[in-house]
């Protein structure tokens, strides 16, 4: 890995200036146009380099540069022809600029900006559209990806654009300028984020339109996030988006394509949740995990969010259903060498080896430990739900892709990306390949309601036999792009496109139907929609339409020429990105002669380990890099020699630490230097306390643990208890009261816990509890009714 390659030890200048981002966002698709700076400041020509993410579902379809008045746009070629031709150009002193994706990652992009003069300046603009994806809370979600973090690369792997990916040398060396304008046919509730944004500014009165800038000063150090809340953001819709008239006829671009979004609901009485299954958690303990979830108050690392988020787990599965856990790194290990029945013996010892899971299994390497859950019989009668967690560094994402496909049959998976840059292709593509659901957990985010959300979906029942079938008028004829569904869940939106083929003699309606069976009993959902093309759409529809097909293509038949020729056409059609074709730009005007290799400059992307190891090693606190990530503590004590900030003295003692630290166990001096990276305790959490003793059957017993979870003595518990119950009843009456009294903030991560309680206390037959939860109020001073209990 090339580390720090544009910071030199002579402190050459970073070419990269700004970047300035303009979003619109339309409905739940997002058009963002990215303006790059790059400045040469040296004395000699150069070669700049950088490598970014984007997400991973997004089709880049605009690619320019301007050099003083000039501008240059880019063609989307052959991957091979325009890097040839890219080389060509720059060989014989012309301006080139080259950007293409990485066959390893489509959430990994490459800009070479070739043959800078000095002194010379160039703006270089990138224009991508994206879905937005829909979130528990009902917003949907824009991510601008800052951080692009080293992914894990096996040994013997081959060399690829993730292999180049740069680290940051501290904060990065360029500034964010950002604005968004939202436009949707409902009205617009609210816009958050997770960075500071100036107030929220609506253009009517009806708010269907507003705008909001990111406010000054945004270091692009971490994911800029934005949540867009919309009013009955549930409706099922449809967009028509109007061709291009001088695109070939029968072609994607010259034909109207219909974008459809689909929010099943499924019937109230099969929507029971279910009591069996197999569960299968597989945990990343690379290096990584040991890093920071945030930098603010009581934040842990990922490994104990981790560990805090499988105690909710554990406890919230059903009796009788089968697990078992995963942890991997270089290597990997499982709690049981098959998934076992769940009960109280087999859920104490999990509960026993979770508290002793630490991030110390080296790299990241997901493929081997899913080869072997995959290797393992499945129950009858008990689907396997297979629960990933990674903060989504790896090399080989095709192949982990192309390994969940292949038994998408047999299970499904949802996977959550933990931290700043985790893979978008990596998380989005288990879930999407595995029938499941994709979380991202970045910033103060909880892991946990995110993850309980997944539980919900995957106690769901199993939606099967989806059937897609149109009614247009006489005329006109479908060609659905987007791949089968082969998923639904409650309330989570699936989008379909398709091209419209024709002209209708007379109807200007059509209907799309969606059938399935949901425990047996069909379900039909349909929507009516107007064939008029949607005004002002540009051909974001179309050409998300071409990514998806394409995308569909490049999964399906990886390898055959023949597919290959029509990824290659349809990209160049439609004029957006792929693995098999590149955006080429060429300033033919400018030639100038070249005495030797040009300097090659590669830009460094934010990276928060390289940012944690200089604060780390300016504090004295070496030991936690050294400890917590995957091999690059040396990177980074390198990155901090060449930015000068050490004497040779220090650089001396942090090269002497490092030796040290690779034979000899931390001290107790090293250990106390930590401190202010240790997690806070779970035991400090009444919450996850009083979730730690509940039994595996759903219940509780009445003792002085429970009691001082509640703030009592367990003769006041005992005191109180009315002559009719028994103590674990009474016990597990006062758990739900406080927690539907006190946490009720919290319900979406104890719902299953409480589930489990109240239907244990309806299998034990004690009759009316009214008087019950009344003593139980009293006394933990509380006001729920026996109702919303659910006894």
């Amino acid at each position: 890995m090339v580390n720090c390659g544009l910071v030199t030890e002579k402190n050459e200048p970073v070419p990269l200036k700004s970047i300035s981002v303009e979003v619109r966002v339309q409905d739940h698709v997002a058009t963002v146009s990215s303006t790059l700076q790059y400045v040469n400041e040296e004395e000699r020509p150069l070669e700049a380099l950088f490598v970014f993410p984007l997400p991973a579902d997004a089709a880049v379809c605009h690619f320019s540069a301007k050099i003083g008045e000039q501008e240059i746009v880019a063609e989307v070629q052959e991957r091979e022809t325009a890097r040839d031709r890219y080389d060509d150009a720059v060989s014989s002193g012309q301006q080139a600029f080259l950007l293409e994706e990485s066959k390893e990652s489509p959430d990994v992009f490459r800009l070479s900006v070739g043959c800078l003069s000095p002194g010379q300046s160039a703006a270089v603009t990138i224009i991508y559209v994206t879905e937005l994806a829909v979130q528990a809370d009902h917003s949907l979600r824009f991510c601008l990806p800052a951080v692009l973090n080293p992914r894990y690369t096996p040994a013997g792997s081959a060399a690829g654009i993730v292999s180049e990916i740069s680290s940051g040398c501290g904060s990065v060396p360029y500034t964010l300028t950002l604005s968004v304008h939202v436009s949707s046919p409902k009205p617009i509730s609210k816009l958050e984020s997770s960075c500071t944004l100036d107030p929220l500014v609506f253009l009517h009165s009806d708010h269907t339109q507003a705008t909001v800038n990111l406010s000054p000063g945004h270091m692009f150090d971490k994911d800029v996030e934005l949540f867009v809340y919309y009013q009955d953001t549930h409706q099922p819709s449809a967009i028509v988006e109007a061709g291009v008239n001088t695109a070939p006829s029968g072609s994607l671009m010259r034909d109207p394509v219909v974008m459809i979004s689909l929010y099943p609901e499924f019937p109230e009485e099969v929507m029971s949740l279910a009591k069996q299954g197999e569960f299968v958690f597989v945990i990343d303990r690379s290096g990584s995990m040991d890093d920071m979830m945030h930098h603010g108050k009581r934040a842990q690392t990922r490994i104990e969010s981790a560990k805090d988020t499988l105690l909710l787990l554990l406890k919230s599965l059903p009796m009788g259903c089968y697990f078992n856990i995963y942890g991997f790194g270089s290597n990997f290990e499982s709690f049981y060498p098959q998934s076992v029945e769940y009960n109280q013996k087999t859920m104490d010892q999990a509960l026993k080896t979770v508290k002793k899971m630490k991030a110390d299994m080296g790299g990241t390497e997901i493929l081997e430990p899913l080869k072997h859950i995959y290797s393992q019989p499945c129950y009858p009668d008990n689907p396997r739900q297979l629960f990933i967690f990674t903060d989504g560094e790896v090399f080989n994402t095709k192949e982990v892709l192309d390994l969940v496909k292949h038994h998408a049959h047999s299970h499904r998976c949802f996977s959550f990306g933990i931290g700043e840059g985790a893979s978008t292709a990596l998380i989005t593509g288990m879930a999407r390949e595995g029938s499941g659901h994709a979380q991202f957990i970045t910033g103060t985010d909880r892991m946990q309601p995110k993850v309980m959300q997944s539980l919900r979906f995957a106690l769901q029942p199993a939606v099967v036999n989806i059937s897609v079938d149109w009614t247009l008028p006489d005329g006109i004829t479908v060609d659905t792009l987007s791949p089968p569904i082969n998923v639904l869940f409650q309330g989570q939106r699936s989008l379909i496109y398709a091209q419209l083929k024709g002209e209708s003699s007379g109807g200007s309606e059509g209907t799309v139907t969606v059938k399935y069976s949901l425990k047996d009993q069909p379900v039909t959902n349909q929507l009516h929609f107007c064939l008029k093309p949607t005004e002002e759409t540009g051909l974001a529809v179309h050409r998300l339409a071409a990514r998806t097909l394409i995308h569909s293509l490049e999964q399906e038949r990886s390898g055959d020429a023949d597919v290959e020729s029509r990824i290659v056409e349809l990209s160049v059609q439609a004029g957006v990105s792929s693995v098999h074709t590149a955006f080429i730009a060429i300033n033919k005007d400018s030639r100038q002669t070249v005495k030797g290799p040009l300097l090659q400059r590669r830009v460094p992307t934010y990276d928060v380990y390289q940012q944690r190891a200089l604060l780390d090693l300016q504090l004295g606190c070496s030991v936690v890099n050294a400890r917590s990530h995957d091999g690059i503590d040396e990177q980074s004590f390198h990155c901090s020699k060449m930015l000068g900030s050490f004497s040779k003295k220090a650089t001396k003692e942090v090269q002497n630490f490092f030796s040290r630290f690779k034979t000899a166990a931390p001290t107790a001096q090293t250990e106390s230097q930590i401190k202010h990276y240790a997690a806070p305790d779970p035991q400090d959490d009444p919450f996850l306390q009083l979730v730690s003793l509940q039994k595996a059957s759903g219940c509780w017993e009445l003792d002085a643990t429970l009691a001082d979870v509640f703030g009592k003595t367990e003769d006041e518990l005992t005191n109180q208890k009315p002559a009719q119950v028994d103590g674990s009843v009474w016990a597990t009456l006062l758990a739900l009261i406080w927690l539907y009294g006190c946490k009720i903030e919290q319900q979406v991560e104890w719902q299953f816990v409480a589930m489990k309680a109240a239907s244990w206390i309806g299998s034990q037959k004690v009759g009316d509890l009214s008087q019950c939860v009344c003593v139980g109020n009293v006394l933990l001073g509380c006001q729920v009714t026996k109702e919303a209990l659910g006894i």
